[in-house]
């Protein structure tokens, strides 16, 4: 009796096992690879499958979503013998399960070491300055050859990127150097433009005040000339309506003469020979007002007064006798 029970719980285990070995599930966006007796039979999809037990086996499981698998940095030679160290980044997803099982041994060691060969040919036949501003290209560059290469192998290269490149420290020094240089030179440039264009906007506005300064200056004088001439004509319409007699054009003329005289600039009068017929008037004004003159009379001109004679500027006029 316990030999049997013994023997039950033997076969209970074995046919637990037999399920447990039969119910394969698959989770998704996964595959697993399936050998009966060590040979392929078939690739298990996402979900439940049904297996045979103790006969076919799971030989791989793979992840077929996209994998991101960073490099360690790589030393590499540039057309101009400087060695840099390049750190990548490959962005790859598998698409046959059954390839990547059995075309390559280790396809994540397989496309580190095609990255690094296909990186040293492309950096080899650029120098340090095209291989520092091309990374797009060399991208592109690295892209192609790997998704030609690993296509055999079930992978398919979605995307290549360059985490760094970093040259040697004394070409980092002088790269700095030469950068700082450059920003002193814009700076400079920038600075001068900017004096350049200070000035330009001072003499412009310079240019606009000499401009309207001297329309100013214009328009004053011509108002001031406007009106000299509206008093003038004002003063000679005022002359001209009082109907001035020549006695009164004479005492004006004759007040007016020490005003001539003021400063002491003035050293040397010259009298113009209108001065006669001003002493005229003023002589008949005289007499107007005072009766006949009193002198010496008789003498060569027949006893009369005489003027004496005046002399101005060039011309000698003779005063008659005052009546």
């Amino acid at each position: 009796m316990p030999s049997i029970i013994i023997v039950l719980v033997i076969l209970v285990v074995l046919v637990f096992i037999a399920l447990i070995k039969t119910i394969q599930v698959i989770p998704q966006a996964s595959a697993a690879i399936v050998e009966r007796f060590g040979r392929y039979t078939r690739t298990l999809n996402a979900g439940l499958n049904i297996v045979v037990p103790f006969i076919d086996s799971i030989r791989n499981r793979i992840d077929l979503r996209e994998q991101v698998v960073p490099f360690p940095p790589q030393p590499v030679i540039t057309q101009d013998n400087l060695v840099v160290n390049i750190d990548t980044v490959i962005y790859y997803q598998v698409t046959d399960a059954r390839a990547a099982t059995y075309e390559v041994a280790s396809y994540i060691q397989a496309i580190e070491q095609l990255t690094v060969t296909t990186l040293r040919n492309i950096i080899g036949g650029m120098d340090l300055e095209r291989t520092l501003t091309s990374r797009e290209e060399i991208n592109a560059a690295l892209r192609g050859v790997l998704d030609e290469a690993t296509g055999k192998w079930g992978i398919r290269v979605n995307r290549v990127e360059l985490k760094a490149i970093e040259p040697p420290t004394s070409i980092q020094d002088s790269m700095e150097k030469q950068m700082r240089a450059d920003r002193d030179k814009r700076a400079a440039i920038l600075t001068a433009e900017g004096i350049r264009q200070s000035q330009i906007l001072t003499a412009e506005g310079e240019k606009q005040s000499a401009i309207l300064r001297a329309e100013g200056e214009a328009k004053a004088a011509a108002l001031r000339a406007e009106g000299e001439a509206q008093a003038i004509r004002t003063v000679f319409e005022s002359i001209h309506a009082g109907d001035p007699d020549q006695k009164l054009l004479s005492y004006q003329y004759l007040q007016m003469l020490p005003k001539i005289a003021e400063g002491d600039a003035n050293k040397l009068w010259i009298v113009p020979s209108e001065i006669g017929d001003a002493l005229k008037g003023l002589s008949g004004a005289i007499g107007s007002f005072g009766g006949p003159l009193s002198g010496n009379s008789g003498g060569g001109n027949g006893g009369g007064n005489n003027i004496p004679r005046q002399t101005g500027g060039t011309e000698r006029r003779e005063q008659p006798p005052i009546d």
